[in-house]
């Protein structure tokens, strides 16, 4: 017996994901004696080349920044612990959502989202770019670890809760793990809770780095009805408590709030679809998901990170200079491949292939090592 076989017999719902009723793996492999098969995608992960460079990507705040500021990495690592924590709750496969969440940050280029921008409109000829598509060409394909196949052949859910955005025509490309969004379809109910437990992580952790770095202040953030309400409840709880603690104690609220919300309003969803098993979860309508008043309180928190972090002007600073390093990349990398390592060069004049190539390795890239490749193309003192 599996340790998910005695899982399953105790514990995960029958709408759960069970790995050993899976779509299995693209290129078939034996069982693990003491792993499941959500286990071992886990493992896989974690022990991959994308994984550990994720530590040195943009989230808000550039590596150098600052030590204490969220990257790509310390936020995955919130997301799983948020899913994980939820997922108990709800009797869901927790290394499923740990995988799903540990894994869709992979394919996220450089400087956060203006990396991904920027490599987008450069792309646009050649079919584009976005993270979560690059996410799942990095489990795919790009990993090399086995001998037996490329990528690192991950189950069919945790691939398919990776891919949480798909345009129609990317669909069609990518087949079976695309297929929901052509069919209009819903991933397992770990994908859902994964896709909101990513929400709330950047939510708190966003807010957070904010506050440490001066770009936005408690001031502004009490005008916020939400937030604004729990600061008032850690007063009231804590007269006179200020500074890190203060802010802390309402971010832990905050978290609490959202998930204990997140629990309730999917249970009570899950209970009236009463779904049987993973097919009848398909085909439901989303399943996990916030109250409606949640909903309201997390999309004004949401408005104001975009208008008073995101784009504020020391932010923006960063954007433009991050912009033109992944554009000027793109742009010298097009026009010469020969400047790319061996294996990024493309034999013959297929230019769309090149194109994606140099878009994996712009994207494989971390903050410093783009700024250095870089500085070596551009700077004269690299002479």
């Amino acid at each position: 017996m599996t340790p998910e076989d005695a899982l399953a017999q105790g514990w995960l719902a029958p709408y759960a994901a069970h790995s050993a009723q899976g779509q299995g793996r693209r290129f078939a492999e034996a069982a693990h004696a003491s792993r499941s098969q959500f286990q071992r995608d886990r493992d896989r992960i974690i022990h991959s080349s994308a994984f550990r460079r994720l530590e040195y990507k943009t989230q808000v705040f550039l590596n150098h920044e600052g030590d204490l500021f969220r990257t790509r990495l310390t936020h995955s690592l919130e997301v799983a612990q948020v899913g994980r924590s939820i997922a108990r709750n709800l009797r869901l496969n927790e290394d499923l959502v740990e995988a799903i969440a540990l894994a869709h940050d992979l394919g996220h280029t450089p400087f956060g989202h203006v990396g991904q921008d920027v490599l987008n409109e450069c792309m646009q000829a050649h079919g584009g770019f976005e993270h979560n598509l690059q996410s799942l060409r990095v489990v795919d394909t790009l990993e090399e670890h086995y001998g037996a196949f490329d990528g690192l052949n991950l189950m069919f859910e945790t691939r398919e809760g990776i891919l949480k955005h798909c345009s129609l025509a990317h669909a069609r490309e990518l087949g079976p793990v695309a297929q929901r969004f052509i069919d209009r379809t819903q991933p397992t109910l770990e994908a859902q809770l994964t896709n909101l437990a990513d929400e709330i992580a950047y939510n708190s952790h966003d807010i957070d780095d904010g506050l440490r770095s001066g770009l936005i202040t408690i001031a502004q953030l009490e005008e916020v009805e939400f937030f604004g309400r729990l600061w008032r409840d850690v007063q009231q709880a804590f007269p006179g408590l200020s500074g890190r603690r203060a802010i802390y104690e309402t971010l832990r609220r905050l978290i609490t709030a959202l998930a204990d919300d997140l629990i309730v309003t999917s249970t009570a969803l899950i209970a009236d679809a009463a779904p049987r098993d993973v097919s009848e979860v398909r085909a439901s309508p989303p399943l996990i998901r916030f109250s409606d008043t949640m909903r309201t309180d997390a999309t004004e928190l949401k408005r104001f990170l975009r208008a008073n972090l995101y784009r504020h002007y020391q932010v923006n600073r960063m954007r433009v200079k991050a912009s033109r390093i992944v554009r000027e990349l793109y742009d010298s990398f097009m026009a010469e491949p020969a400047l790319l390592p061996p294996d990024y060069q493309v034999n013959g004049d297929d230019v769309t292939k090149q194109a994606r190539k140099i878009a994996d390795y712009i994207a494989g890239m971390t903050d410093r090592y783009a700024i250095r490749e870089h500085r070596r193309l551009y700077s004269l003192d690299e002479l």
